[in-house]
Order: C-alpha cells, then sequence, then structure tokens
C-alpha cells in the first residue's frame, strides 16, 4: 500500500488536496457544532428554567471534555494511528451534538456537551498532526491557516443556520445539522492513511505524555506553550462573548451580534492567512511577536468607535490580530515536538487553553461587575503581553532553532 509522505513541491498533489478537505471540514464542522450553543443559550435558559451558574457549567463542562478528550486521543493516535483516531473523534462529537435534538432536561444537556467536548477536543490536534505529516514543514503555517479559516466558515455557517432555523423550529432542530460530520468519516477511511513517519515511529517507539515533560527544557517550552494558548483562546472568548455586550451597555452603541460577529470572523481568516504566511518566511517569533503586540494594543481601539460602521471595522481589525494566530499553533507544535508524541502535543496543549481560557468570560463579568470598560481593556491586554514574554522565553522557537526541528 502507498503511504504518505512528505512531499516538497509548490503544488498539492492529489493526496494533499484530500487531506486537506477532509481536515478543513472536520474542524470546520467541528466549530459550527461548538457555536450552536451559542445562539442556542437563551433558547436553552428560557426553556429548562436554568439559572445563570446552571447555564454557565454548561460551557464548562464542555471544556473539561474537550481537555479529557483532547488528552485521551491524543495519547491514542500516537498508538494506534491518527486515521483511525481521527474518524472516532468525529463521530463522537457529531453523534453528541445531534443527540441534543432529544434534550429536554439539564442532565441530558450536560452529557451531550459532555461527550461533544470529548470528541472535538480530540479532532483539533488529530488534524493538525495528518496536515503536518503530509507536507513540508516550509509551508505548514500556510496549510495550517486554511484550516485555522474552515473553523471560521463554520461558525459563519452556524450564524446563518442559527437565524433560519430557531426562530422557525426551535433550538433542537438546529443541532440535528451536527450529525453532518459522520459522512466525512467515509470519505477519511476511504481516501487517507497513515504517514511514513508515523509507520517508522510507531515501529520504534510508543510516545506517553510523560513525554511532554522529560526535561526541564521540554517541560517548561511545553508549559510556556500552554501559557500562550490559554491566552489565545481568553481573547477569543472575550473579543466573541462580551465586546458587542460591553458596547451595548457601556457605550450606548446599538450592534446586531451577528453582523458584528460575521465582521469579526471575516477579520480573523484574514489574519490567519497573513500570519501563516509570515510563520513560514520569518519563523515563529517574528509572526507571533507583531500579531502579540497589535492585538494587545487593539483592545483599546475598542473604546473609540461612535457608531455601528465604526465598531464593525473596529472589531475586524481587533479579530485579524486577536484570532490570526490561532491556526499557528498547530504548526509550531507539530514542529517542535517528534512524530511520537505529536498528536499528544498538539492536544494537550491546545485543550488545557480552551480548558482554561474558556473562563475569561466569568472573569470579563466579574471586572464589568466592579470596576469599567478600560478595566476590562487593561485585563486583555496583559494577558497578550503575558504570551509575548512567554513566548520570547522558549529558545525553540529562535529562528536558528525551529529550523532544525
Amino acid at each position: 500500500m502507498k503511504l504518505a509522505a512528505e512531499p516538497q513541491s509548490n503544488h498539492l498533489d492529489s493526496y494533499q488536496k484530500k487531506v486537506v478537505a477532509s481536515t478543513t471540514a472536520g474542524f470546520g464542522l467541528e466549530n459550527m457544532d461548538i457555536m450552536f450553543l451559542s445562539f442556542a443559550l437563551s433558547s436553552i435558559i428560557a426553556q429548562l428554567g436554568l439559572t445563570g451558574t446552571q447555564a454557565g457549567m454548561i460551557s464548562t463542562i464542555t471544556n473539561i471534555g474537550m481537555l479529557i478528550g483532547g488528552i485521551f486521543f491524543g495519547i491514542l493516535a500516537d498508538r494506534i494511528g491518527r486515521i483511525k483516531t481521527f474518524t472516532y473523534t468525529i463521530f463522537i462529537f457529531a453523534v453528541a451534538t445531534g443527540a441534543m435534538y432529544f434534550a429536554n432536561n439539564l442532565t441530558t444537556v450536560y452529557i451531550c456537551r459532555f461527550l461533544a467536548g470529548i470528541g472535538g477536543g480530540g479532532e483539533y490536534g488529530i488534524g493538525m498532526t495528518v496536515l503536518a505529516e503530509s507536507f513540508s514543514k516550509s509551508k505548514l503555517g500556510r496549510i495550517s491557516s486554511w484550516v485555522g479559516m474552515a473553523g471560521q466558515v463554520g461558525a459563519i455557517v452556524a450564524t446563518v443556520l442559527a437565524a433560519l432555523i430557531i426562530p422557525t423550529l426551535g433550538w433542537h432542530a438546529l443541532f440535528l445539522f451536527g450529525v453532518i460530520p459522520v459522512f466525512i468519516i467515509f470519505f477519511i477511511r476511504r481516501h487517507l492513511k497513515e504517514s511514513d513517519s508515523f509507520i517508522k515511529s510507531s515501529k520504534e517507539k510508543n510516545g506517553s505524555i510523560k513525554e511532554l515533560f522529560e526535561t526541564p527544557k521540554i517541560a517548561y517550552q511545553t508549559f510556556a506553550l500552554m501559557i500562550m494558548a490559554i491566552v489565545q483562546i481568553a481573547g477569543y472568548f472575550g473579543l466573541m462573548n462580551w465586546l458587542p455586550t460591553i458596547m451595548q451597555k457601556q457605550l450606548n452603541l446599538t450592534v446586531s451580534s451577528s453582523t458584528w460577529m460575521i465582521a469579526t470572523i471575516l477579520g480573523m481568516c484574514a489574519g490567519m492567512f497573513t500570519f501563516g504566511m509570515i510563520l513560514d518566511k520569518l519563523g515563529p517569533r517574528l509572526a507571533f511577536g507583531i500579531f502579540l503586540v497589535f492585538s494587545a494594543i487593539g483592545v483599546y481601539v475598542l473604546t473609540l468607535p461612535t457608531n455601528m460602521a465604526s465598531l464593525i471595522v473596529v472589531g475586524a481589525v481587533v479579530g485579524y490580530f486577536s484570532n490570526g494566530m490561532f491556526a499557528g499553533y498547530g504548526a509550531v507544535v507539530s514542529h517542535l515536538y517528534p512524530t511520537e508524541i505529536r498528536a499528544t502535543a498538539n492536544n494537550v496543549i491546545m485543550n488545557t487553553g480552551r480548558c482554561i481560557g474558556g473562563f475569561s468570560s466569568l472573569v470579563i463579568g466579574w471586572i464589568l461587575d466592579n470596576h469599567n470598560v478600560m478595566t476590562v481593556m487593561i485585563f486583555i491586554s496583559t494577558l497578550y503581553i503575558i504570551s509575548l514574554i512567554a513566548m520570547l522565553s522558549i529558545s525553540n522557537l529562535r529562528q536558528k532553532n525551529y529550523k532544525k526541528f
């Protein structure tokens, strides 16, 4: 059987196109499923009579599931293969999302979202690993950016579907679209195969999570990347969940959440595309450095708009920098960790970010209750500065070291 190699051509061959199609579709539909909850939450609260704490626990349970699923499926992918495990994760998050159609009590909602988190948490890192082992590392940033942009396309699709379905058919019907990813499984099983590098590494050594912390230098690298991932997710949730409300209540602006979200997502897509090119051309330090500095400065710009049009433009610009970095993590982690622990590293690092960074919404809510808008901006800006310091302290991200991997 012909195995996937790591081609150097500037053009995608037929196998690489299948890899890109599978991973972008998987991540795009996963993000669509995740966004369904954001749009359906107010309806779920009203129908089930939930308190704020009970409603907040839905996202928390989802994030915990992502961390558990990320660790478990990352290890599994490094031991039994990326392709089989990839399909398992897609199946779990798709079926669990579709099962929300039958959720008529809080316990069922919690169970469904926990299982969806397990599947979704496993899918991201494995998809990034499949990409890393199918393309030369010199263009992995650009390829990874496509996957990140697919996730944002999924969010736009979720926005449109929610606007069409919830008012007419109710929130239960929206989640039925979550089973669509199941059909991707048949394509993946038929057309994708394990890479040469995985076949070779699996014969020589089985990876384990302890290898992420095997030496002080590797342990520090892992923890620093986790800090960066936490800040990345915290900034994203702060931008997407709270800023429209901040502008409405604190600055007396009227803005459509869907209009704001689509404009910001388009800005994020442009940022991801640009970041991927800078990463491949100039290296991770310069790429992350530029985007982190402008993210730290950019949040203050959000206090300047005086009308809806200017707010939408500013939101797109801030989205460009704040979330343009997202797809780059998969490329960087795939560079820095060997084949035998690559999927584990991707999943553990990013899902730690998702689990902890997701609590930023609670922190921002507390700040707004006790302080003011400028304090929120200072908080978010400080997070980006912390991430910048962590990034600069990782010796393997220096260009001369990074190219060795």
